[in-house]
């Protein structure tokens, strides 16, 4: 058995985001109207897959991917729709496979990579570097190493009591450092973070954390950089924590508190800046906590009302005015 170790350092910004995303996973709302569970499912694996070739310098829209999906024809470059199609037929099988499992990682680079190098499915042979636009950042180990480093990697999960957040970081810088294929390493590692992810805790299967990863493109390949420069994985760690963190709530466009009855009657006799008390007063309400959780939370995460002190919530000066959108909302009702 190794005693293979990643170097990495928990930093308090690691242990922060830990936390919090751990919290933001344990308040999702589970769906149970199966309808929208298989909605959201496919809008965020769409956006998943767009997001994680586009890195790649994929160029298909999501309509495009989409259009692939319901089995139309689309105008685009061959290999570019041959990725999207691997990249579907793999997110198909994703919840088959492990992901202590060397063969399975195999396996899903035989199934992303087929028809596009010669190689899939199987570990380099030759030397490889990781790009960042035309400059060389990084020249990974030579292949005659790759077997016993990706061993060595498959087998440090087991053996350690890390969280699954940092686990799957880590194990994800440290499969961009080995680079194991001559192509696909970037798809494959994003993909490898989900899956450990998503046995951590299903929601991942169906969060789109590679879509946020893409819109911070350079961020990325700086984390990975730094990372490297140092001999340690942390920037890349606080990297990726930061993009599952801000996923979370992007990956859930649905579940969304709906306009109710009391918050239309709220809306109505907003005059001008108004506090909570007067608010509530005006309302004829006695219950604090009830008009809180009822009214004046569903109103600002909405975007119907806004705080005049927005980075002070708590401060005794805060007052609530409508947003545009309040207005337009109160218009659709006749009210305004």
């Amino acid at each position: 058995m190794s005693d293979y170790r990643p170097p990495y350092t928990i930093t308090p910004e690691i242990l922060n985001r830990v936390a919090q995303i751990s919290e933001a996973v344990g308040r999702l709302s589970v769906l149970t109207d199966q309808s929208k569970v298989l909605r959201l499912r496919r809008i965020n694996r769409i956006r998943t897959i767009r997001g994680s070739l586009a890195i790649e310098g994929n160029t298909l829209s999501e309509a495009q991917i989409t259009a692939i999906l319901d089995g139309k024809r689309v105008v685009a470059p061959p290999r570019e729709v041959q990725e999207v199609r691997n990249a579907l037929a793999a997110y198909e099988r994703f919840e088959t496979w492990q992901p202590e499992a060397e063969k399975d990682l195999l396996e899903a680079h035989r199934v992303l990579m087929s028809g596009l190098i010669d190689e899939a499915g199987m570990y380099r042979c030759g030397g490889v570097g990781v790009m960042a636009g035309n400059q060389v950042i990084h020249m990974a180990p030579p292949a005659n190493r790759v077997p016993q480093l990706m061993g060595d990697l498959f087998r440090w999960p087991a053996a350690t009591d890390a969280h699954p957040l940092i686990v799957s970081s880590v194990f994800h810088y440290e499969f961009e450092f080995i680079h194991p294929f001559a192509d696909g390493n970037g798809r494959m590692g994003r993909l490898w973070q989900s899956l450990i992810l998503a046995r951590w805790n299903p929601l991942f299967a169906d969060i789109p954390v590679e879509s946020l990863v893409f819109e911070h493109q350079a961020d990325y390949y700086q984390a990975l950089e730094e990372s490297t420069s140092l001999t340690d994985s942390a920037p890349f760690i606080a990297f990726m924590l930061r993009m599952i963190q801000h996923a979370i709530p992007a990956s859930t466009p649905e579940v969304t508190p709906e306009v109710t009855p009391e918050v239309i009657r709220m809306l109505t006799i907003m005059s001008g800046e108004m506090t909570r008390g007067e608010i509530q007063e005006k309302l004829g309400l006695k219950d604090e906590k009830h008009f809180r959780e009822n009214y004046q939370q569903v109103a600002v995460k909405l975007g119907l009302l806004e705080m005049t002190i927005p980075d002070k919530p708590n401060s005794r000066l805060q007052k609530y005015r409508l947003t545009d959108k309040g207005r337009q909302r109160l218009a659709q009702y006749g009210e305004a």
